[in-house]
């Protein structure tokens, strides 16, 4: 037979069943079933109170990661300082230097003796007593003083940037952990016709509630955010997490209150209110304290609740009062 008619029966066989491995493939993939409406709900409020407290953490990682940064910044600032006021002070001592080489003989190498790492060999090369004014011996004593803070700043700054490095590292595993988190979140609200986008240009609605003075102020600007969308990490103006949310509206009131759910419960650790005995503007802690939101009184709170979600008013008993492990007052 031919070889050119062999490969046209071959070609043609296993084409076919190439084809259908494909549509075995496709109908086992088929046969994998979608959950149902309840499972889907099921699994969305398991992912919720995993979701809070993720992000949660994130933010607190990344509170962090920003503290060292500044820190670093700071100490980077003073050491460009110190190195301008070294070099400053090593332009001043090669002048000294040069002069007692040229007058007296001395025979110290200058570049050696300007190494601000070893300003000892400085003196070494220039402490003579009958050749130096007390001018000179006090910019010399200035000199090894600066060097000294250099090198202690340079350590300060190199333990503060490694600082700021790992946490840069636990900063991008966090992250990754909440947005899987927060991806499946949005499948299933999608799933279930249930995302909500929001608008970050919202209006919000009018606070009518019994607070005054500070409370009044941070509840008036908490309710004027009511429709902006949840978004993890966001502390405003077009989009909240809970926690900032909650910062950004006692701020309104003149309260600066710490970044995360688990630093404010801290902070207000002498301030905690019973469950019975809130008052409007209170901050208010589920268990866990992966969520919060504040008390607008009447039974009622404002917070921004989770992925798919905006920034709105639920009543206690909707989000479930045994969910609380209590309250602060700011």
């Amino acid at each position: 037979m031919p070889v050119r008619s062999v490969r046209k029966r071959v070609v043609p066989a296993v084409a076919g069943l190439a084809a259908a491995m494909v549509l075995v493939a496709q109908q086992g993939a088929a046969a994998e079933p979608r959950p149902t409406a309840a499972q889907a709900r099921a699994r969305l409020a398991k992912l919720e109170d995993q979701a809070d407290k993720t992000v949660e953490r994130y933010n607190t990682v990344a509170e962090r990661y920003k503290g060292a940064k500044k820190r670093y910044d700071a100490l980077d600032r003073e050491l460009s300082r110190e190195r301008g006021k070294v070099d400053t002070l090593r332009a001043d001592i090669g002048s000294t230097a040069a002069h007692l080489y040229q007058s007296n003989g001395v025979t110290t190498g200058l570049p050696g003796m300007l190494s601000w790492q070893d300003p000892s060999g400085v003196l070494a090369g220039l402490a003579v007593a009958d050749q130096m004014s007390a001018g000179q011996a006090n910019a010399m004593a200035a000199f090894e003083a600066a060097t000294r803070g250099l090198r202690a700043r340079h350590a300060k700054a190199k333990a503060a940037y490694d600082d700021v490095a790992e946490l840069l590292g636990d900063v991008g595993d966090e992250r990754k952990r909440v947005e899987k988190l927060v991806g499946e979140q949005e499948r299933l609200l999608r799933r279930l016709n249930q995302f909500n986008a929001g608008d970050p240009n919202s209006r919000g609605i009018r606070y009518d509630g019994p607070a005054s003075g500070n409370a009044r102020t941070a509840l008036t600007f908490a309710f004027a955010q009511a429709g902006k969308p949840y978004r993890y990490g966001a502390t405003g103006p077009g989009a909240y997490d809970c926690s900032g949310f909650a910062q950004a509206a006692w701020a309104k009131a003149g309260v600066k209150l710490p970044r995360t759910t688990y630093q404010q419960w801290a902070w207000g650790a002498k301030r905690r209110v019973p469950m019975d005995k809130l008052q409007p503007g209170d901050l208010i802690f589920s268990n866990g304290l992966g969520h919060m939101g504040i008390y607008a009184g009447n039974g009622k709170m404002i917070h921004a609740p989770r992925t798919g979600d905006v920034v709105k008013v639920v009543t206690l008993a909707s989000y479930g009062r045994g969910r609380f492990v209590g309250a602060v007052r700011p």
